[in-house]
């Protein structure tokens, strides 16, 4: 049995469908991903889970007991369920031990004891309690805010884009220190992001949604190499999706004769491509393949942004990034070939 389940989840402001139907499942102890644009209900979602809005139709269940439908509503402070807001929303009056044993008993015994262990496993060092939030970092302060959501032992912890405020190399050091501490604490977690790798890293299952639906529900390898249609393949990363005609295994189109993993499928399709399949080999180099001209090319430290317009009676042009190690001259002629299959999208 699933720990969460939603299902059949609306909501609606007015004219718009913030939520339109959404079914959703999270097993024990995983770590689930909801990632996708501003406005498509990601956060409105993560609101009626933890018991801020009420559903207009569906259903919210965790461990097998209703918390809310169109009828039933358990308090938030019933629920069990610990959330992180992206700017951490610390007290700024109180000091660091204050904030993080803010709802626990004051006459509780094991108060500060609990408070210390706490501030230990979001690794942080026992000499900040006595500090006050604008004495910390960015990244030090979701980290004490984590402290304070795990205090009351939440069954299900809910993370509203903690680390979008964060600098990216203190995003993901953030991000992975955060999720070492989850999976220590064996808490059920789910991430609401606009930030695709950011979701591909941390989560056991990745969720998209688009206009108040989930447009796909997998694991993140899934979702990367097979997503479901050409909209959900660009907005988990750059992709080439190309007409094409399909016949015993294989793709005919712009980049070639290409084998796909589209099993029986014949005729007129779409097929997806991520970029870093696609080898760059020198213009000598024999085989299949099809060769093009490299052009605007911009160094950009660890790799090199190229564009490369194949040699075709119709010229196809894409943009790639390749290892700084090899090195293109503007002009030099190249040998193109794609690595594994090509993905065929659904419709």
């Amino acid at each position: 049995m699933s720990f969460l389940k939603v299902k059949g989840l609306r909501r609606r402001f007015g004219s718009v469908a913030a939520l339109d139907g959404v079914d959703l499942a999270v097993a024990t102890g995983s770590r689930t991903a909801i990632v996708g644009p501003s406005g498509c209900g990601k956060t409105t979602l993560l609101r009626m889970i933890a018991g801020f809005d009420v559903p207009d139709d569906g259903s919210i269940t965790v461990e097998g007991v209703r918390l809310a439908d169109a009828d039933i509503q358990v308090p938030a402070h019933k629920r069990g369920i610990g959330l992180v807001a992206q700017d951490g929303s610390l007290f700024p009056h109180l000091t660091v031990s204050d904030n993080i044993g803010f709802g626990l008993d004051r006459n509780f015994n094991g108060r500060e004891k609990l408070i210390s262990e706490l501030i230990d496993m979001v690794g942080l060092e026992r000499s900040m309690l006595t500090r006050k939030p604008e004495q910390l970092s960015g990244g030090q302060q979701q980290r004490v805010a984590l402290a304070r959501a795990l205090a009351r032992k939440p069954r299900l912890m809910l993370l509203d884009e903690p680390f979008s405020a964060l600098d990216t190399g203190l995003r993901a050091t953030t991000r992975r220190a955060v999720t070492e501490v989850l999976v220590a604490a064996g808490i059920t977690t789910i991430l609401v992001t606009h930030d695709q790798a950011e979701a591909l890293a941390f989560a056991d299952q990745v969720a998209v949604m688009r206009a108040g639906q989930f447009s796909q529900v997998g694991s993140p390898r899934e979702i990367y190499a097979r997503p479901v249609d050409a909209a959900t393949a660009r907005f988990l990363g750059e992709a080439i999706v190309l007409p094409t005609d399909i016949a015993d295994g294989f793709a005919t189109c712009a980049l070639g004769r290409v084998a796909v993993d589209g099993g029986s499928r014949t005729g007129m399709a779409k097929i997806m491509v991520r970029p870093e399949q696609i080898e760059v080999l020198p213009y000598s180099e024999k085989g299949e393949g099809i060769t093009g001209i490299a052009s605007q090319i911009d160094f950009c430290g660890p790799r090199y942004d190229v564009t490369i317009t194949t040699d075709a009676a119709v010229p196809f042009i894409m943009q790639l990034s390749l290892p700084s190690r090899n090195v293109l001259a503007e002009g030099e002629r190249v040998r193109l070939r794609v690595a594994g299959a090509a993905h065929v999208l659904g419709g």
